[in-house]
């Protein structure tokens, strides 16, 4: 038989085609040439049958191209390195190089609060009279030439909403020709008071030397933390690091490397973990830069800049709080999966944080570069790019103005931070519970604070 069979007309290689191929159906279209409706029947059928097929196909290719993810999870039981541990005192600490300006801000803010409520309520609101307050170095101050700024006073305003007659309180902020202003509002007193606070306090910091050796300044970690242990061993001084935090003051981060054996989880359970007697400070509290007393905590990875304000959490005094600690470990795939970025030196953005990448510090980064550019200064929230200063009302006035529009733009994702910021392609979240108990009790409290007076000279009276 030959290899290649030759036919007189396309015909006969058709006819011969439907009646051998195991294609169902191409052999109705011979067997009923006779009857032209049935051929047409089953060369539609046919037809249709195909662009079902080929349906299939794209919806099969599309779905490929998509790039879709399976998730799969996994539980491990095996000795892992404990997460780092950051605690603030909650409690901002007033540096001697700019107490007389937070003392006159004091003042600021009680004659707003009498303007806005009345004498009464605001007798008595503030711990400082000018004999508690250190305020050496006056010489070196008053060469920064930093005066406190009335024009940004708190003004309350009144609006028609829906027929109904509003009041709300904020504070002015214009330009740098003063033709564009508008007005930082808040429908509670107690915010817009804070936020108020917050603006002015931001400026007198800003008069703080960049570098600044805050051991001298700051109490130490034996004034906060009583007692530490980790896994029944006592805590030695190489594992926390200390530094200072804006609002929340002293701040220490345990295990801040990850690199120490010391701190390897062995076993899950309260005995194992780490164990802390903490003391939250209020004798240099300022009241309306934070209105809570306890301690701030966050857990988060090794050589992570800790974000508090986003991340952290409370714990209020005169209690025992249990924390349990969860580790979800998530790789992103990246590439056509989805961007991420490994180290983030694939990123746009110039990190201002030494640590590691992550979400947070690329936004703030960003944020930070684009302020200096379009506002002349740095907010003083974040580290500074080289070159930058912080902003100052006295040597830009406008920089509230500029601020907060910037603010809300990141905050409406006007900004193009969040498309420049990929997430980390593997990062550690960590999910705690907490349970909370009574402490000390009202048995043991005697022999407890006898011994905590001994040793670490706590002297305090009241009964929290």
């Amino acid at each position: 038989e030959g290899l290649i069979e030759f036919y007189g007309s396309f015909k006969e290689m058709f006819e011969f085609f439907c009646k051998n191929t195991t294609i169902h159906g191409t052999i109705r279209l011979v067997c009923s040439d006779s009857n032209r409706m049935k051929t047409a029947f089953w060369t539609l059928l046919l037809l249709a049958s195909f662009g079902m097929l080929y349906w299939q196909f794209a919806l099969m290719f599309s779905q490929y191209w998509a790039y879709p993810v399976v998730l799969t999870m996994s539980m491990h039981s095996e000795p892992k390195m404990f997460p780092a541990i950051t605690i603030c005192n909650l409690d901002p600490y007033r540096f001697e190089l700019v107490s007389e300006h937070l003392v006159q801000l004091d003042r600021m803010a009680e004659e707003s609060i009498t303007f806005l409520y009345g004498v009464n309520a605001s007798a008595s609101l503030f711990h400082t009279s000018d004999g508690n307050v250190r305020v050496r170095g006056l010489a070196n101050r008053s060469s920064s030439g930093f005066r406190l700024s009335q024009n940004f006073s708190l003004l309350r305003m009144s609006h028609l909403r829906a027929g109904k007659r509003h009041s709300s309180v904020g504070f002015r902020l214009c330009n740098a020709t003063g033709g564009n202003c508008f007005f930082k509002t808040y429908s509670s007193g107690m915010d817009a008071i804070l936020e108020w606070y917050r603006f002015h306090y931001m400026n007198i910091m800003s008069q703080l030397p960049v570098i600044i050796n805050i051991s001298q300044h700051e109490e130490h970690i034996e004034d906060m933390v009583y007692s530490c242990q980790y896994d029944g061993e006592p805590c030695r001084p190489s594992d926390y690091v200390h530094f200072h935090h804006p609002v929340f003051g002293s701040c220490y981060t345990f295990n801040s490397k990850g690199t120490d054996p010391f701190w390897t989880a062995t076993k899950p359970g309260i005995p194992y973990g780490l164990s802390l007697i903490l003391r939250a400070e209020q004798k240099d509290h300022i009241p309306l830069l934070s209105t809570v007393a306890g301690v701030k905590v966050m857990i988060h990875n090794h050589n992570q800049t800790p974000f508090l304000e986003h991340e952290g959490f409370d714990i209020r005094p005169g209690i025992a709080t249990t924390i349990g600690i969860r580790q979800d470990e998530v790789n992103r795939l990246g590439g056509n999966y989805g961007r991420c970025t490994s180290s983030g030196d694939d990123v746009d953005v110039k990190l201002l944080y030494n640590n590691s990448y992550t979400l947070q510090a690329c936004l703030h980064s960003c944020f930070q570069h684009i302020m200096v550019r379009e506002c002349g200064c740095g907010y003083y929230y974040y580290p500074l790019p080289a070159g930058a200063q912080y902003c100052d009302y006295n040597k830009q006035p406008a920089w509230g103005h500029c601020f907060y529009q910037l603010y809300n733009r990141l905050r409406n994702h006007h900004l193009n931070c969040f498309e420049q910021c990929p997430k980390p392609c593997r990062e550690s979240l960590y999910k705690v519970s907490a349970g909370t108990a009574k402490w000390p009790s009202a048995r043991s409290q005697d022999w407890v604070r006898q011994a905590l007076r001994h040793q670490n000279g706590y002297n305090s009276t009241s009964n929290r």
